[in-house]
């Protein structure tokens, strides 16, 4: 077998190849591309024996996409994507003194593969489908928290001189708040903005009982409050009217990418079967299937795809010392759609909801027992997956009835 690192950059390799005894063959420092990918396997072949299969050339790199990695897998090689804390804590091993090089960092991976291999994931073989399905949803995801930060600026800005907006309009994403904010964006604008034009842009917003909300809003937009120097409410206002089109483009955005989700995760064939489980739709199946992959032997059981979900907790045992704690460190990606699942789950079946109210019985507060339901919920998944069978409200909790019972 050999077993190479590989450390990468933007724009070359520096990769080194070992044998099983840890006896450095070559070292390189590769270009990337077609000629350095070339180059790699001219070398994994000057040290290759005939009975050496590819699957027996182990190559450990700090990353799992992109078109290098590609033409590695293509080439048939197995590769390991090391997490960089597990690269910097192998390194500390043997060198206390913190020393660090792009050609150590090779040679730690190749060490770790050497070493390590019964400790480390192999990349999964996910479809090209459930990388684009994971890439849009990654996208769509990241573009709804910018727009988070984007709002509780504009928010606080309101906040410091401008409370009564904050009042008046109880979605500050929302389109009719963004367009007066931008027409108005001062106290003094904003009082002389009409019932009429005020209800015009509740009404293309879709928003219901126009003239009735109109009014509210102009009463609270024309009340007394308290003003700051006209100089500095004209700084604020310019703050304001330059956010409210960036979050109104990142609505459109939003909205667009959410089709391009939607439409990419219905041509996968286990989205029935994400569909089917309880508190799941379209975008919410989306990031899940994305993060968890469709590789079939990715995971050994359900207890391994619950540890990967990141919702299963983590015990700590010293002496007489054992805590049991919640996983801090875990992949936010697939953990923050599978909390929104168990919270709509509590609404959408009746188990669940049992299971999250014997919880609550034993005196454990909503977050924690909304991790145990998801931690459920994934095993859950697992068991339909494994099947190809949609979710059954009856045989997912016609175990605990049964234990209930006896």
């Amino acid at each position: 077998m050999l077993f190479v690192g590989d450390d990468w950059a933007e724009d070359h390799h520096d990769v080194e190849i070992q044998d099983s005894t840890g006896r450095r063959l070559a070292k390189a420092r590769l270009p990337e591309g077609v000629a350095g990918i070339a180059k790699l396997h001219e070398l994994i072949g000057e040290h290759a024996t005939d009975n050496v299969a590819p699957e027996q050339v182990l190559i450990g790199i700090e990353t799992d996409r992109g078109p290098w990695v590609t033409a590695l897998v293509a080439a048939g090689y197995t590769i390991f994507a090391v997490n960089p804390r597990q690269v910097a804590r192998f390194r500390e091993r043997h060198a206390m003194a913190g020393p660090k090089s792009d050609a150590g960092d090779a040679h730690a991976l190749a060490d770790m593969v050497r070493t390590d291999a019964h400790q480390l994931r192999p990349i999964a073989g996910d479809s090209a489908l459930a990388e684009g399905i994971k890439l849009l949803a990654r996208a769509h995801q990241t573009l709804i928290w910018e727009r988070q930060r984007h709002l509780m600026r504009l928010r606080a800005a309101l906040r410091d001189y401008f409370p009564a907006a904050i009042e008046a309009f109880d979605d500050l994403a929302g389109a009719d708040a963004l367009e007066l904010l931008e027409r108005a964006p001062d106290p003094a604008s904003a009082a002389r903005l009409s019932k009429t034009r005020i209800a015009a842009a509740l009404r293309r917003a879709h928003r219901r009982h126009a003239a009735a909300r109109a009014e509210q809003i102009h009463a609270t937009l024309t009340g007394e409050q308290l003003q700051l120097p006209v100089e500095l409410i004209a700084a604020y206002a310019a703050l304001v009217q330059a956010s409210c089109p960036v979050i109104t483009a990142f609505n459109t955005q939003i909205r667009q990418l959410r089709d391009q989700v939607e439409t990419l995760f219905d041509q996968h064939k286990s989205a029935a079967i994400y569909r089917s489980q309880p508190g799941i739709g379209e975008v919410l199946g989306a990031r899940v299937l994305g993060e968890f992959g469709d590789d079939q032997h990715r995971f050994s059981g359900a207890r391994a795809r619950k540890n990967y979900a990141g919702n299963s907790p983590i015990t700590r045992a010293s002496g007489k010392k054992r805590t049991v704690t919640a996983r801090r460190v875990r992949n936010n990606r697939i953990a923050d759609p599978l909390h929104q699942q168990a919270f709509s789950a509590l609404t959408a079946s009746p188990g669940a909801r049992a299971y999250y109210d014997t919880i609550r019985a034993r005196g454990v507060g909503h977050h924690a027992a909304l991790r145990q339901l998801s931690n459920r919920l994934v095993g859950i998944l697992h068991g339909c997956l494994t099947t190809g069978q949609p979710y059954d409200e009856t045989r997912a909790w016609s175990h605990r009835h049964a234990a209930e019972a006896a």
